[in-house]
């Protein structure tokens, strides 16, 4: 297989037509290995309200008018069509009552499709996971629960899976006298995540805590699961950067909470760095152990908010676009390349990993490198994906200038 970055590098010239961006080729690929969106992540045509799929449809609609892909517009239509009816009534396996924040994240692909497809059952199921927020259980703190049948517990996943959401929500549709508490609200859940995840010994962020420090994965002294988590700490770097940009529009609640925190966990993440690479490890506070391997998904999200962070404006003093722009091209080179079809693969993704549950999980350094390892994940796509159109976007404004 020809390596990806070669390709990278001859496109490094602006490029506006659609057939040398690298964006669209990927989005491409993506379409043809999976005709339906029902088709990604492995569920081959299954139905499934599924927060791996709401994530890279987000991607898709992104993408979708900027870059001449609007074919992408009915491929996300498809799959929310068939899966919530006339009634707003979300099926794929949803449940209201389960109070899972893996089942709010496609909701926020949902609120940019209906500003496009103002269909009324799309505003009622925007209603219903609204209000699956507002009854979430909480813990003694006021941070929510992962899932019903995780209590307590705060995963960093979870952020990603219900802050955008609950941002984006907030600022287009709560009642004006409600807008400041459900902001303050939000960042309370990353402030909680951020000093009840935080090892002093790294600074790195755990994969979760329980707040009861009861489960058998955690220590029962601090609540704190045993490992920093590569992808659990992309997700909580995704959600900042995504809640930093929908508050920013607002300019009714300044904040500076996040921007410190996202600049903390940067800072933190650089020095746990591969050496040879200045990628980061599936286990990030083991890099360099026996059996830990260089991941693509977790890369791709800390690309993404690197790249992001700094066209915000929040990283200043901790990364600049010259670093950002590296470590994107090392993940290119890393873990990109194309197939004998000229598809795009995305190499050495964890397929799954959590904590607890019928598995019996336990969150230590033999479990998460043991998990499987695919390509082409969702979890990994998006993130790729929006890697992509963040540093077409910079390129493009550098040559410009």
């Amino acid at each position: 297989m020809k390596r990806f970055a070669i390709i990278a590098c001859c496109l490094l010239a602006a490029c506006t037509d659609r057939e040398e961006s690298l964006l669209v080729r990927t989005v491409e690929s993506e379409l043809q290995r999976c005709p339906t969106a029902a088709d990604l992540d492995g569920q081959q045509g299954r139905l499934k309200w599924n927060y791996t799929t709401g994530l890279e449809l987000k991607a898709f609609l992104d993408c979708s008018d900027e870059k001449g892909l609007q074919h992408t517009l009915a491929y996300v239509e498809d799959w929310y069509d068939a899966l919530i009816d006339s009634t707003g009534a979300i099926g794929g396996g949803y449940k209201e009552s389960n109070y899972s924040l893996d089942h709010i994240c496609p909701g926020w692909a949902l609120l940019q499709l209906v500003r496009i497809s103002p269909k009324d059952k799309y505003f009622k199921a925007i209603e219903q996971l609204h209000r699956q927020l507002l009854d979430q259980p909480r813990n003694a703190e006021g941070g929510f629960w992962h899932k019903q049948i995780y209590p307590d517990q705060m995963w960093l996943d979870g952020l990603y899976m219900a802050m955008p959401f609950y941002a984006e929500y907030t600022r287009d549709y709560a009642p004006e006298d409600l807008r400041t508490s459900h902001y303050d609200d939000i960042v309370r859940q990353f402030d909680l995540t951020f000093h009840n995840c935080y090892d002093p010994a790294t600074g790195l962020l755990r994969h979760a805590w329980d707040a009861s420090h009861r489960m058998f994965w955690c220590d029962p002294q601090t609540g704190l699961s045993a490992h920093a988590w590569g992808r659990a700490l992309g997700w909580y770097c995704m959600a900042l950067v995504e809640v930093i940009d929908i508050m920013e529009h607002d300019f009714r609640y300044p904040d500076q909470v996040l921007p410190g925190i996202l600049s903390s966990v940067i800072a933190s993440l650089l020095p746990y760095a591969d050496p040879e690479t200045g990628l980061w490890y599936q286990v990030l506070d083991c890099p360099g152990q026996e059996g830990n391997y260089l991941e693509a998904t977790c890369n791709a999200m800390f690309a993404y908010s690197m790249l992001k962070g700094v066209r915000l404006g929040v990283l200043e003093g901790v990364m600049d676009e010259e670093k950002a722009c590296q470590i994107y091209h090392q993940m290119l080179d890393t873990f990109v390349t194309v197939d004998e079809a000229g598809l795009v693969v995305l190499h050495d993704c964890c397929a799954v990993a959590g904590l607890g549950g019928k598995m019996m999980r336990s969150g230590t350094y033999d479990y998460y490198i043991n998990e499987a390892v695919v390509e082409n994940d969702p979890k990994g796509m998006g993130p790729l994906i929006w890697a992509m159109r963040e540093y077409e976007r910079y390129h493009e404004n550098n040559l410009d200038q």
